[in-house]
C-alpha cells in the first residue's frame, strides 16, 4: 500500500524502542509477574497478552500477510481483537470501570481501566503501521507495571505516570490529529476505498475497525444497487456541498481538499463521491474518528468509523480526560495546537470543510451511569470548556469559518427493521425532493413571519410546550429578513426556515415526549427558558430525577451551567414525516432529518457562529440579518464569552405540535400552523403528505 511507505522512516527510527518494549511485555505475559502483588498481577498479565496480540497483528500487517486471509479468518481475527469489550464479555473486562474497581480497588481500578481503554487504540495503530504510537503505549504499560513491582504504590504515583504520559505525548498525538484531517497524503482509508474490489467484502477488515453485521449488510446492499443510483446518491451529497459555497457566496475555487466523514459500509457511494469531488478540483481527505483520548470529543465520533462494539463502553470512557485535565495540561494542549496549525497552515488554507454521511436506525441506547467511571470535576469542566472556546478561535484563525462550508446527508442501516430496503429507497427520494418547490413555499412562510415581533409555539395532547420566541426588529422589510430560506445544500434533505432569536423576551417551556439526541434517547425532555437562556431542565430517563438532570447537563448542555437558544426553525419536510409515520421510525431518525419534521430549537451557538459579519442573502435578494444574538455579539468585546462550541437541535414532531403563531407589534396573530397543519397562504401544499 502507498500509505505504508510513509511510515518506513518513522518506524525505523522507533524500531529499537518498539522491540525492547514488546520483548519486555512478552515476559510479563508469561511468568515474570512474581513481584507484582495480587490482584494487580492478573491485570498486567491480561494487558501484556493483549500487547502480544497487537505485536503479532502489526507484524502481519507490515508483511502484508493479512491480504491472503479468507473472509472467515478475517472475521475471526476481528472478533478476537474486540471480544473483551463486547457486551457479553464486558461484565468481566478491565475496560469496565466498575469491574476494574471491584477487582483492583476503587483507587486504582478507574485509572487502570482508563489506560486499558487507551491501550486498545493500538489495534488501529497496528493496521496503520504506526509503530511510534504503539511504542509509547507499550512503554507506559511497562512503566505502570514497574510501579507495582515492589508492592502497592501510592495512588498519586500511578496517576502521575498517566498524567505525564498524556501531557508529554500531546506533541505527538495532537499534531498528527490536525495533519490527518488536512493532509491528503495520509491516504490509508482512501487507498482502501479506491483500490479494493468492493464486491469482495474482505476489504472492510482492512480498516481495523470493529466490523458487525451492519457494515457487511450495508456494503452488500449497496453492491446490489445500480450504478446510476450510486452516482445519484453521491451527487446529492457532493452537489449539496458545492451549493453550500454558492449560497453563502464563498469561493470554492480557492480550495483544494475536502474532509470526508462516514460510517463503514458506504464505500461504493464514497468512491463515487471522491471522483465527483475530484471533478470539482477537490482531493478527498478520509480520516478516522479520533483514537487518542486527548483528541476525542465525548459521545461524538468525528471521522470514519464502524459500528461501536459496545456503546456502554464508549459511554463509560467519555470523560477519561479527568485523569489528566488541569490548568497546566490545558495550556500545554493549546500551545501544541497552535504549533500544529502553524506547521500545517498551507494545508489548512486549502481545506474547504467537511462532507459528512451519517446513519440512523440503531436501537435506542439507554446508558447506565457507572459509579467508577471517570468523571470531570467542576473545575475540570470549566477547563475543558475554556479549552474548547480557545481552541475554536485557533482553528478559525487557520481555517476561517467564513471561507469554508460543509454538507451532511443521512441513510438508514439494517437495524431499522425488516423494511430497511424500502426505507433506504424512500430516504434517497427524500434527499432529492424538488429544491425550487420548497424554496417557493418557504418564501411564502418567511414573508408572513417577517411581520412578527415574536412567535408563539405550543404543543398538543401530552406535549406541554409553550414558548415565546422574540425576533429581531427589521429596519426595512423590503431589504431585510429574519429567516433564512434553507433548502438542500449544506443540510440535506430540504427544508426549513430558521433564525437566531433575540434572547431578551424569549421564554417558556420546550417539551418533547421522546427524542433521540446523539446516541441517547431522552424521555419527557423538558427545558425551561428565561430571556433566551436555559434556566432549568428535566427528563424521565432515570428513577432519580437528579440522574436525569446530570445526563442533560452532560449530553445537551455539554457541561455548561446554561446555554442560549441559538436557533428557532420551522421544518417543512412533511414527506420525511410521512415516511417516519408510515414505517414507525420517528424516534430513530437523526437530527438531520428530524429537524425538518417540525419546529426545532437549538441550544448553544447560532448557525452563524464565527461568521456573523459575513452577509447572507436569501434567493429573493433580502439580507438575512438575524445572524447573532446578545451572547454572540460579545465577540466584539471578549471573544471568549461569545461562543460555547456546541449547537444541538431539538425537534417537536408534527404529531405533538399544536400551533405556531406570528404575533405582530399591534397584537395581530398570523397563523403559520394550527393543530399541526400548515395554514399560512402558499404553504398548504405541505399538508398533502400528512
Amino acid at each position: 500500500m502507498k500509505y505504508q511507505e510513509l511510515w518506513i522512516k518513522e518506524n525505523t527510527r522507533v524500531q529499537e524502542r518498539y522491540d525492547l518494549a514488546t520483548e519486555r511485555l512478552a515476559g510479563i505475559a508469561g511468568t515474570e509477574t512474581g513481584k507484582v502483588p495480587d490482584p494487580f498481577a492478573g491485570y498486567f498479565v491480561r494487558m501484556a497478552q493483549f500487547a502480544g496480540m497487537i505485536e503479532k497483528l502489526a507484524r502481519r500487517q507490515l508483511r502484508d500477510e493479512l491480504e491472503g486471509l479468507t473472509l472467515e479468518e478475517l472475521q475471526e481475527l476481528n472478533q478476537s481483537l474486540y471480544a473483551d469489550i463486547l457486551p457479553e464479555n464486558y461484565g468481566h473486562s478491565y475496560a469496565n470501570p466498575d469491574y476494574a474497581a471491584e477487582a483492583l480497588g476503587k483507587d486504582f481500578g478507574p485509572l487502570l481501566s482508563a489506560f486499558y481503554a487507551q491501550l486498545r487504540g493500538s489495534i488501529v495503530f497496528a493496521y496503520e503501521c504506526r509503530l511510534e504510537d504503539i511504542t509509547i503505549l507499550f512503554e507506559t504499560l511497562i512503566e505502570l507495571y514497574n510501579q507495582f513491582e515492589e508492592g502497592v504504590p501510592a495512588k498519586k504515583a500511578v496517576r502521575d505516570v498517566l498524567y505525564w504520559f498524556y501531557s508529554d505525548y500531546t506533541d505527538v498525538t495532537l499534531p498528527y490529529r490536525i495533519r490527518e484531517q488536512l493532509d491528503p497524503s495520509l491516504s490509508f482509508a482512501r487507498d482502501i476505498i479506491m483500490e479494493s474490489d468492493l464486491t469482495d467484502l474482505r476489504y472492510l477488515y482492512r480498516f481495523g475497525e470493529y466490523i458487525s453485521h451492519t457494515e457487511l449488510q450495508v456494503a452488500s446492499f449497496l453492491n446490489g444497487l445500480a450504478e446510476e443510483t450510486i452516482e445519484r446518491m453521491a451527487a446529492t451529497y457532493t452537489e449539496g456541498y458545492r451549493k453550500g459555497f454558492e449560497v453563502m457566496g464563498r469561493d470554492l475555487s480557492r480550495k483544494r481538499t475536502v474532509g470526508i466523514r462516514y460510517e463503514l459500509g458506504f464505500e461504493r457511494m464514497i468512491r463515487a463521491a471522491i471522483r465527483q469531488f475530484a471533478a470539482m478540483g477537490l482531493e478527498a481527505v478520509v480520516y478516522r474518528a479520533a483514537v487518542w483520548s486527548v483528541t476525542q470529543t465525548p459521545n461524538r465520533k468525528v471521522g470514519y468509523h464502524g459500528t461501536s462494539p459496545n456503546r456502554q463502553y464508549d459511554y463509560d470512557h467519555r470523560y477519561d480526560s479527568a485523569v489528566y485535565m488541569d490548568k497546566a495540561f490545558k495550556e500545554r494542549k493549546l500551545a501544541v495546537l497552535r504549533t500544529a496549525y502553524e506547521t500545517y497552515k498551507r494545508e489548512a488554507a486549502r481545506y474547504a470543510g467537511p462532507a459528512v454521511v451519517e446513519t440512523f436506525g440503531e436501537e435506542a441506547f439507554r446508558p447506565e451511569n457507572k459509579a467508577a467511571a471517570c468523571a470531570l470535576s467542576r473545575r475540570q469542566e470549566e477547563l475543558s470548556l475554556a479549552y474548547t472556546n480557545e481552541s475554536v478561535a485557533v482553528t478559525n484563525h487557520y481555517v476561517p469559518g467564513d471561507e469554508t462550508s460543509f454538507t451532511i446527508i443521512a441513510f438508514p442501516v439494517p437495524e431499522i427493521g425488516e423494511d430497511f430496503e424500502e426505507i433506504f429507497e424512500e430516504t434517497i427520494r427524500i434527499n432529492t425532493l424538488d429544491y425550487e418547490l420548497y424554496q417557493e413555499i418557504q418564501q411564502n412562510m418567511i414573508e408572513l413571519l417577517d411581520q412578527a415581533e415574536y412567535v408563539r409555539v405550543t404543543g398538543r395532547g401530552k406535549n406541554e410546550t409553550n414558548l415565546r420566541i422574540a425576533l429581531h426588529r427589521l429596519k426595512d422589510i423590503t431589504k431585510e429578513t429574519n429567516f433564512e430560506n434553507c433548502v438542500a445544500d449544506v443540510n440535506i434533505p430540504v427544508g426549513e426556515v430558521f433564525t437566531s432569536p433575540k434572547l431578551a423576551g424569549t421564554e417558556g417551556l420546550l417539551h418533547v415526549l421522546t427524542v433521540y439526541l446523539g446516541n441517547i434517547q431522552f424521555q419527557n425532555l423538558r427545558l425551561w427558558f428565561e430571556d433566551g437562556m436555559v434556566s432549568r431542565y428535566s427528563c424521565d430517563n432515570f428513577a432519580d430525577p437528579e440522574e436525569g438532570r446530570k445526563l442533560i447537563r452532560q449530553e445537551i448542555l455539554k457541561n455548561h451551567d446554561t446555554l442560549p437558544m441559538g436557533e428557532f426553525a420551522i421544518g417543512t419536510n412533511t414527506t420525511a414525516y410521512a415516511m417516519a409515520e408510515r414505517f414507525g421510525i420517528g424516534e430513530k431518525l437523526p437530527i438531520l432529518i428530524a429537524e425538518k419534521m417540525g419546529p426545532h430549537f437549538a441550544v448553544g451557538d447560532t448557525c452563524y457562529s464565527w461568521s456573523e459579519d459575513s452577509p447572507m442573502y436569501n434567493p429573493d435578494g433580502r439580507e438575512m440579518v438575524a445572524r447573532e444574538n446578545e451572547i454572540s455579539a460579545l465577540r466584539k468585546e471578549d471573544v471568549s464569552r461569545a461562543y460555547f462550541g456546541c449547537h444541538l437541535d431539538i425537534t417537536i414532531p408534527y404529531s405533538e405540535l399544536g400551533d405556531i403563531r406570528a404575533v405582530c407589534p399591534d397584537g395581530t396573530e398570523l397563523w403559520v400552523i394550527r393543530e399541526g397543519r400548515f395554514v399560512a397562504e402558499g404553504t398548504q401544499k405541505l399538508n398533502e403528505a400528512l
